[in-house]
């Protein structure tokens, strides 16, 4: 009788581990297709970018922490007296005219070309005082090199021209879901209803 329990609780051993092969299985291949899902990016996707940035929340992300949502991007420096306080309004504008439902799928992305003086902690400053303290604002610094190849895809140039000031090109850029580059204005208090509806349409998709 004993010999026949054995017998019963090593065929019940065996199929636990045959069962627990198969979900181990399962599970590999699973995990296998998410991280092929995630590496499924279109060829000019700055998701691609491996370089890592600082956000006002001195969270370290890198660019594809962004990845989902639509995003207008523009490049600024905090001490910045003329064109970037216009960058900012500008943002701010398309921003409100943006309909609430849109704008869940929204992320406005200030990016410093300063970096040595653009501090997280004074990113967090910036923000709060444009009443711009909340997720759908971000805000980050990376390093020079960093900054200039990001530079570089948006088309901006930029030049320090004295130790407080540069110049630089005024460009709000959108982005859909996966980094794609879809659309540029040029200008500052240009026209915006067609930046408003390239980001709404996007926001569909």
């Amino acid at each position: 009788m004993k010999i026949y329990k054995y017998l019963i609780l090593a065929i019940v051993v065996s199929l636990t581990a045959c069962q627990n092969s198969s979900d181990e299985k399962s599970s590999e291949n699973n995990n296998e297709e998410a991280t092929a899902e995630s590496q499924e990016l279109p060829d000019l996707s700055i998701y691609h970018l491996p370089s890592e940035w600082t956000t006002q929340n001195n969270e370290n992300i890198t660019l594809e922490h962004l990845k989902g949502d639509v995003l207008a991007v523009v490049m600024i420096y905090t001490s910045c007296k003329a064109a970037c306080p216009r960058l900012v309004a500008d943002m701010r504008n398309i921003q409100k005219k943006v309909s609430d439902e849109k704008n869940k799928n929204v992320k406005y992305v200030f990016v410093s070309i300063d970096p040595e003086t653009d501090t997280p902690k004074r990113l967090k400053s910036f923000a709060k005082e444009n009443e711009m303290d909340s997720d759908q604002w971000v805000f980050l610094r990376g390093t020079e090199e960093d900054t200039r190849e990001f530079a570089a895809i948006l088309a901006v140039s930029y030049k320090q021209i004295s130790p407080v000031d540069f110049s630089h090109s005024n460009i709000i850029s959108v982005f859909d879901q996966e980094g794609v580059l879809k659309y540029q204005k040029e200008g500052l208090g240009e026209d915006d209803s067609e930046t408003i509806q390239k980001i709404e349409d996007l926001s569909n998709s």
